[in-house]
């Protein structure tokens, strides 16, 4: 029972005897004696044994391991095919609403500006004696010459944003 369940364990998870080997410190001869029931591990290779092949000392010792059938890696596979898909769609998604988001930023730079042209700093003519007039004409300010430096890199970004996020022709 030991010696398939090693033969059956170490061949599902892909591993050819030498590999096997090599990952227990030991040569290939003496998986082979194991696999073929001529010689068994000692109590502290079958601890090195269970953890490289990932699998309780009970299962080694004890049940017969079954191959996978092709039916169970069928059903394996129209799994990883349906996750496969449901990433693809959540990316998809995140795609477009990055899309989106680039394209409100560039109408929002687009529409500030334009606002800003219009009123041509209107606080240029207050009258700054007042104390909350002088605070918000120097936000106001503050706010129209850091956008007119900001707004320009930002609107190149989100326009090569915009263009990267498409979608793409197949």
């Amino acid at each position: 029972m030991l010696s398939e369940n090693i033969k059956v364990i170490r061949k599902s998870k892909g591993l050819s005897q030498q590999e096997l080997a090599i990952k227990l410190n030991v040569v290939r001869q003496t998986v082979s004696k194991w696999e073929n029931g001529s010689s068994v591990p000692d109590s502290e290779m079958l601890l090195s044994l269970s953890e490289t092949l990932e699998t309780p000392v009970s299962t080694l010792l004890g049940e017969t391991v079954v191959e996978t059938a092709a039916e169970d890696l069928k059903a394996i596979s129209e799994k990883l095919e349906v996750i496969n898909l449901q990433l693809a769609r959540k990316k998809v998604m995140q795609r477009k609403a990055l899309h989106g988001l680039f394209l409100i930023l560039c109408v929002s730079i687009v529409v500030i500006f334009v606002v800003l042209t219009v009123l041509e700093s209107p606080y240029l003519g207050w009258d700054f004696s007042d104390p909350e007039t002088a605070v918000m004409g120097t936000a106001f300010h503050a706010f129209e010459w850091l956008f007119s430096r900001v707004a320009p890199i930002i609107l190149i970004g989100a326009v090569i944003g915009f263009l990267v996020t498409r979608k793409k022709d197949k």
